[in-house]
């Protein structure tokens, strides 16, 4: 357990050294979160009736989703892991005494969270001094606080055995490219990253509810903001587990495939 620790110190500690990266994302953090906010209150002065979320809680979600953006996208692919499939290098990897899965992880888990920490901050502070109704409400209970930062720490395990499963997958495939934008294009959608889940239709609520991706990110700000009560918060939690849990059994049953038949490249 401890080399594992260790990689993902080495990851952590080498995300953090990108400042200048994460001055850019702050950057554009800020400008599309008052973009999208900016989209929905013309929307909601056009015609507020009948609305699954209040203005408020729309606005923080919307913050909330530009300040753990980092965390939260699912398209994300370590380019260290890609480059080993690649060239063959991943032959190093399994020469060592360890288990490729948990290695994997400990690197993406690492990296995920040193650039949240260098952005989440920034976006944070500026979203609550915004004037209304630009602003991230921070009322809110002390239980829903407690359970929210809970959701959300599953949330940042669940994302991970999410992208580290692609990244199995191209042992088999050789080439990131396609099943990367799939990832993008579905994983953006079924998350409520790009509109949130209470605004589409209500057959296609049932199904994303059943799915891995909402617990990314629409369930913990949702819950957080009040639009999810917290009962409904505990049950989601639970949910979240048994994510994991599957997704970990998946992704280690696919490595051991991928890995009996893994075709070293580069010679």
């Amino acid at each position: 357990m401890t080399s594992y620790i260790t990689y993902f110190k080495l990851k952590f500690k080498t995300g953090l050294q990108y400042r200048s990266a994460a001055f850019a994302g702050i950057a554009t953090q800020i400008f599309f979160g008052l973009v999208y906010i900016s989209v929905y209150i013309a929307f909601y002065e056009s015609d507020s009736s009948n609305l699954p979320m209040e203005l408020s809680q729309l606005v923080s979600y919307l913050w909330l989703n530009q300040c753990f953006f980092t965390l939260i996208f699912m398209w994300y692919k370590d380019k260290e892991i890609i480059n080993m499939i690649k060239s063959g290098n991943i032959a190093y990897e399994l020469c060592r005494p360890q288990n490729l899965y948990l290695m994997w992880f400990s690197k993406l888990f690492g990296e995920r969270l040193s650039k949240v920490l260098l952005r989440f901050l920034p976006v944070l502070l500026l979203a609550i001094i915004m004037p209304s109704p630009f602003n991230l409400n921070l009322t809110t209970t002390i239980p829903r606080l407690l359970i929210f930062i809970l959701s959300l720490a599953l949330a940042s395990v669940l994302v991970t055995v999410i992208t580290l499963l692609y990244h199995i997958i191209c042992l088999f495939t050789l080439d990131e490219k396609g099943i990367v934008n799939m990832f993008m294009v579905t994983s953006d959608i079924l998350s409520g990253l790009t509109i949130p889940i209470p605004f589409f239709p209500s057959y296609f609520q049932s199904i994303v509810n059943i799915l891995p991706f909402r617990y990314v990110s629409d369930f913990p700000f949702r819950l957080y903001v009040g639009n999810i009560p917290i009962t409904e918060g505990l049950i989601g939690i639970l949910v979240q587990i048994i994510w994991i849990i599957i997704l970990i059994i998946i992704g280690n049953i696919l490595m051991k495939k991928a890995l009996k038949k893994a075709v070293i490249q580069g010679g």
